[in-house]
């Protein structure tokens, strides 16, 4: 075999990065002529950096689903299907965490594997917050928001997530007739639903990312109770942080469970990647259930397959992380995946923050989302 270079992007969090590069050195351990160079983006970029360039300068990528459909029209990812055997994408789909697997895919064909799976949960100071004072109720959370004790992650795109989390909650479908965004009356309760937790929030929660949030309660004794962040179960392992905190579900909304939006990360390969073949070998050794449960894992990954969030020694190693949350994964709301869709979300979620930062009306926010949505469609249809 002539030696291979591969280059890979991962995000920039122990998480995101430290198990590619443990993966990566395996693989070439493993196959003597293979090296995987593996370089970091920010979170943010990792949201919003264009894939159509990221495609052209790396073989490996660590992507957010969004971007599926857009990827998939332009050719910028192989097509699993083309190299993984039928067997080993059906045993992915059947240990899929909540819709991870079926996020990545385009026209029913699977363009990256869910390596990586999250969704929104709460986290809590256990040592300064007992199980027993732990909010159950949304009513609970803005009592304690109200003493000082809550943050969030209230970035723009926390604050877009936070809405269609709402919306989904109170029971309205989004972007459910392929125009409109969501019902009048059922966003306006959504939006001042939240301004009434914005407004019992410090404001630095408006540039908190959800690792932020994570890194001041662990650092701070002020802050003991986050209701909805991406969860990462880095923060509930020893020694990863000056403090663990302890993770669980979202509390209840007019007596129903929160449904917070599925989030996660996916590894796939560049089309013009010259050796799909070794990548994609790799990328099956990360996902397949072995490694996911443990050197994925042992690294300080957030594993994508369901067989390490049932896993008891994975379990027991974050303070009960997967098994607690697991449910709200499982029940997570999937984003639109549509050509172009990530490109309204980053000028959208601009206005929701807005709103929930400085207040205003409810109305106008949801008129600009319309607006925003219907003028998206149109670039689209031409």
């Amino acid at each position: 075999m002539n030696p291979v270079a591969l280059s890979g992007i991962a995000w920039n969090h122990t998480r995101g990065w430290l198990p590619m590069v443990a993966t990566g050195a395996r693989f070439s351990e493993s196959h003597p002529d293979v090296s995987i160079r593996w370089e970091r983006r920010s979170l943010q970029e990792f949201a919003d950096m264009p894939l159509c360039e990221l495609c052209r300068r790396f073989d490996l990528l660590v992507i957010d689903h969004p971007w599926i459909g857009t990827a998939a029209e332009e050719g910028l990812l192989v097509p699993l299907d083309d190299y993984l055997p039928e067997a080993y994408l059906k045993e992915q789909a059947e240990g899929a965490v909540g819709a991870s697997y079926r996020s990545y895919i385009w026209n029913g064909r699977p363009y990256a594997l869910a390596v990586d799976a999250a969704a929104p949960v709460a986290a809590w100071r256990p040592d300064l917050l007992p199980g027993a004072a732990v909010p159950r109720t949304w009513g609970e959370v803005l009592d304690l928001a109200g003493r000082g004790r809550v943050l969030w992650a209230a970035r723009p795109v926390g604050c877009m997530m936070a809405f269609y989390m709402m919306c989904v909650s109170l029971g309205s479908p989004l972007f459910a007739d392929g125009n409109g965004v969501v019902d009048l009356a059922a966003g306006q309760e959504a939006l001042e639903r939240l301004r009434g937790l914005a407004a019992r929030s410090p404001r630095v929660v408006f540039n908190f990312s959800p690792a932020a949030v994570y890194e001041a309660m662990t650092r701070e004794s002020g802050w003991t109770y986050c209701p909805f962040a991406y969860g990462y179960s880095t923060y509930a392992r020893e020694g990863h942080a000056r403090r663990v905190l302890r993770f669980g579900e979202p509390v209840t909304l007019d007596g129903r469970p929160l449904v917070t939006v599925l989030g996660g990360a996916g590894l796939a390969v560049s089309s013009h990647c010259e050796a799909p073949e070794v990548a994609l070998e790799y990328l099956g050794m990360v996902a397949s259930p072995l490694v996911q449960r443990t050197l994925y894992f042992d690294a300080g990954g957030q594993p994508g397959h369901r067989s390490a969030w049932l896993d008891a020694d994975v379990n027991a190693r974050s303070g009960g992380f997967f098994q607690s949350t697991l449910p709200a994964l499982d029940r997570a709301w999937l984003r639109p995946r549509r050509p172009g869709y990530p490109a309204f979300q980053e000028v959208a979620d601009e206005h929701v923050h807005r709103y929930l930062r400085d207040g205003g009306e409810a109305v106008r926010v949801l008129d600009a989302l319309e607006d925003l949505h219907y003028a998206h469609l149109l670039r689209m249809s031409r």
